[in-house]
């Protein structure tokens, strides 16, 4: 497909650089974005698709170990003031990666995060040297047992791909207190069913998204852990796919919403999105210029 010609702002959305264009037009009036190499001034700049823009990061801003770190920490922004705790507590981290949501969840005074991934040797150094992260390398989030995260955790949260959450909460739970919060992020594109992903493994449909979280909140409830909270990714998946966080706990002051409520939630935050230019399924994120590191 050949290139489009798009407003700045509007670009710097499309891509997941910026969660709205307001965002993206403070980030442009900052000086912080550069386009083919020369500084940004106006966010109505017309630009192409293809064009190399980077942004600098911002002094204010977490310096997370990968990119993923931001849409955690985008869901504990508006989990944690719903009633979900992170400090004090032992945390586990399901498909650890480099670490961006152990980092968060460290930076948020987890006591300790028990990092698990099937790959090897991914967790960023300053995370695997740390005392306060037990890495577990090589290791199948489906097979945890309390012997591996040595003892039971308190909080989990994941990010976890080519695999339906529903196929692994059996075991999450499995090592979880039973007064524990689960903070998991949801990827269409594993839950839909591979005949209706769209072309470059994208899920462009909004009630197919919907209908994903609903089934992965459903999945839940039947194992004992409603849904208390849905929060979509400030960021989108490598692709452009539009992600979902849901936080799930047995037990919780905080009213357990149903699955028809999960699904009106992530349509209202869908219609929301879409009004404010951040649909997050235009294409890929990986462009020239963006910074990736998921």
């Amino acid at each position: 497909m050949p290139p489009r010609r798009l407003r700045l702002d509007a670009e710097l959305v499309r891509r997941g650089l910026a969660r709205s264009r307001e965002q993206a037009a403070e980030m442009i009036r900052a000086g912080r974005v550069t386009v083919q190499g020369a500084t940004a001034t106006k966010p109505a700049t017309q630009v192409t698709t293809d064009v190399a823009v980077v942004v600098a990061d911002d002094p204010d801003r977490p310096d997370y170990v990968s990119r993923g770190g931001h849409k955690l920490a985008g869901a504990l922004d508006v989990f944690e003031p719903l009633g979900l705790v992170v400090a004090g507590r032992r945390a586990l981290d399901a498909g650890a990666s480099t670490g961006g949501f152990t980092d968060v969840l460290l930076r948020r005074g987890a006591e300790q995060v028990v990092a698990v991934d099937v790959g090897y040797g991914l967790l960023a150094w300053s995370l695997r040297s740390d005392d306060r992260v037990l890495v577990r390398d090589r290791q199948n989030v489906r097979d945890l047992s309390l012997e591996v995260t040595d003892g039971p955790v308190e909080i989990v949260v994941a990010d976890l791909s080519f695999i339906s959450l529903g196929l692994v909460l059996e075991a999450v739970v499995r090592v979880t207190e039973p007064d524990g919060d689960l903070a998991l992020m949801v990827k269409p594109q594993f839950e839909v069913g591979r005949e209706r992903v769209g072309k470059g493994g994208v899920v462009r449909d909004p009630a197919l998204r919907a209908e994903a979280v609903a089934d992965v909140a459903a999945e839940a409830a039947r194992h004992g852990w409603p849904t208390r909270g849905v929060a979509r990714s400030p960021l989108p998946g490598p692709s452009g796919n539009v992600e979902y966080f849901l936080w799930l706990a047995a037990r919780s002051e905080r009213p357990v919403l149903d699955v028809e409520q999960v699904r009106a939630q992530v349509l209202e935050q869908e219609e929301r999105a879409a009004s404010t230019g951040n649909g997050g399924t235009d294409g890929p994120s990986s462009v020239p210029g963006e910074r990736l590191d998921t």
